[in-house]
């Protein structure tokens, strides 16, 4: 699915939406951990705003009657992980608004309880987005193929990670967190980072 098929793409996320998750990129990988520039770092005063106003979605609950599905797996990598995403398919268009990430991240402790550790902004190639898209003044990863089993493979997109409720040693844009690790949770998904596509 490419531009060629926008309505059917978009559907296919909207049903991956309740099932599925999504995600810095390198010349073979959309989700190198290489990608970003290490270290820690301070939130701007832009970016304090933005966690301020997305804080509410501290409770998953909250999040959940706001429109966001939970897609119940925590996504792993062998650098790290990215938690589970929550995903809300009717924030889904091709310019990102800093106050309307499409995904919200969360860590599952080992009771099970989920705790509000990031956002996301995802943008399909789909929604017809004429180049890379820029938020934060950061260039988004990408494009990537869909992360499989969570997302068809076909469902090419852009995406960027925000850790603003928690702190990622390799960077505060990075994809992956080393720190995420989702201790005892029932669903976790090893995943491979998607391979980059060409904007088409």
């Amino acid at each position: 699915m490419t531009q060629t098929r926008p309505r059917r793409t978009l559907a296919a996320l909207g049903l991956a939406a309740c099932l599925a998750a999504a995600s810095a990129a390198s010349p073979a990988s959309a989700h190198d951990p290489r990608s970003a520039a290490g270290g820690p770092a301070a939130l701007t005063a832009q970016l304090v705003e933005v966690r301020e106003a997305l804080s509410k979605y501290a409770d998953p609950l909250v999040a959940i009657r706001d429109g966001y599905f939970s897609t119940l797996g925590c996504v792993l990598y062998p650098e790290g992980g990215m938690g589970v995403h929550f995903l809300n398919p009717a924030l889904i268009g091709p310019t990102p608004d800093p106050f309307k990430p499409q995904i919200l991240v969360y860590e599952p402790d080992r009771a099970g309880r989920l705790h509000l550790v990031a956002a996301e902004w995802f943008i399909p190639l789909a929604t017809g987005i004429a180049d890379r898209p820029t938020i934060f003044g950061r260039p988004f990863d990408g494009p990537m193929e869909g992360h499989e089993p969570l997302m068809p493979r076909e469902l090419h997109h852009y995406d960027l990670h925000v850790w603003l409720w928690k702190d990622n040693p390799e960077g505060v844009f990075n994809a992956i967190n080393p720190t995420v690790t989702c201790p005892g949770y029932a669903y976790r998904l090893m995943e491979a980072p998607p391979p980059i596509v060409a904007h088409r």
